[in-house]
């Protein structure tokens, strides 16, 4: 039986993406040019206005709104002063890190590290490794290890910047400046009559991994992941890696079912994404976008592709090369798989797929008994 990814790109004004096995539909998305997704989307932005007040600047990245990016999210490098200045500032931000460890350590109780560390070890302890959280004698859950202040678990997972606290040395309008060119990531949507929450600190997630290039920490593993041994099994793993000084990487979840060399190709073409994002924003004029995280196809062949799938169909011209560039850059031995659909009927329309679509939307759902249920508006 031949599985099959197929991306129905026909419409520039919509793309559908369809994984089907023997003329089944398994798995169905799609994404409409009306709303698109931005968040996570990298751009390369001009700092229109510094708001004193807010100690805020606004930026134009192309949306339709103007992003709003806080002082404490503008990375040190983009300040307008001297060159050892940033430095100290670098410097001062990787030992305020590093002491906010060290003092989060020490918050940690000899009976707290106990039971996180011999006892979920030996599985001795009332831990529930299934949930992540404490029991008592009688099997009752009591408190969920997440509430807690296991700050050893957090230190080594956070993906995201302890507070800077060297901004107070210096006010936004000091150090940026109208018309400045930034590269920045959207952290949230547009909603309403506000513009999108802005970041300068980027991070580019893959399918076992989140990068982050221009973050001072060497790596860590999801808290999700609360296994001992599976923790331990990564961390060698990640070690093994040699990331970077200047970037961390965080392993997701996913990333404690796979295989060492599974995680090393996933970091490898993060680190070619990023690469690729430094090259096309220095041929790009502000404002523009430079890395798109939140595409219908990113998102598939990065959550949805696996190694069982025969081939990869797409009916489109300019989203097959799209879609042939990004498998080169994940799966190179796989790229073969993406193929042109050069049948004169559309993709959907063989083996009926488009009327397994056309039933989802159907107000009148049958069910094995032999009744059924009819959705419909109140």
């Amino acid at each position: 039986m031949e599985k099959k990814l197929l991306i129905d790109a026909a419409h520039p004004e919509e793309t559908r993406v369809v994984v089907a096995e023997s003329s089944q539909t398994h798995d169905f998305d799609f994404e409409s040019n009306e709303k698109t997704q931005i968040t996570g989307n990298i751009y390369l932005a001009k700092v229109t206005r510094v708001e004193p007040s807010l100690q805020a600047a606004f930026l134009d990245y192309g949306g339709n709104r103007h992003g709003f990016l806080a002082f404490s999210e503008i990375h040190p490098d983009y300040y307008q002063i001297p060159l050892a200045d940033k430095e100290a500032l670098i410097a001062e931000q990787l030992k305020a890190e590093e002491s906010a460890q060290k003092k989060e350590l020490e918050t940690i109780t000899n009976e707290e590290r106990d039971h996180l560390g011999d006892e979920v070890n030996s599985l001795e302890g009332f831990f529930d490794l299934s949930t992540g959280n404490d029991l008592d004698p009688n099997n009752n859950q009591t408190v969920d290890v997440g509430d807690k202040d296991n700050s050893a678990e957090i230190l080594e997972e956070d993906p995201f910047p302890v507070k800077r606290p060297f901004q107070r040395k210096y006010k936004i309008q000091e150090v940026i400046k109208v018309r400045q060119i930034l590269l920045i990531q959207v952290t949230k949507e547009e909603r309403g009559n506000k513009g999108a929450a802005l970041t300068t600190y980027l991070s580019i997630a893959g399918r076992y991994c989140v990068l982050m290039p221009n973050t001072l920490k060497g790596g860590g593993i999801s808290r999700r992941i609360n296994n001992p041994k599976e923790r331990k099994k990564l961390k060698t793993i990640l070690d093994k890696l040699d990331v970077s000084d200047d970037m961390g990487l965080i392993i997701r979840t996913a990333g404690s079912k796979t295989t060492a060399g599974e995680i090393k190709k996933d970091y490898k073409f993060l680190i070619k994404s990023w690469n690729k994002v430094r090259e096309d924003t220095l041929s790009a004029n502000a404002p523009s976008l430079i890395f798109e995280n939140g595409s219908v196809i990113h998102r598939t062949l990065r959550d949805m592709y696996s190694k069982d799938i025969d081939k990869i169909y797409v009916e489109g011209d300019e989203k097959y090369k799209i879609t042939k560039e990004l498998m080169k850059m994940m799966l190179p031995s796989h790229a073969k798989k993406v193929q042109k659909w050069r049948e004169s009927k559309p993709i959907f329309q063989k083996d009926n797929i488009q009327d397994q679509l056309s039933s989802i939307y159907a107000d009148n759902v049958p069910l094995r008994s032999g009744g059924s249920l009819v959705i419909d508006q109140t």
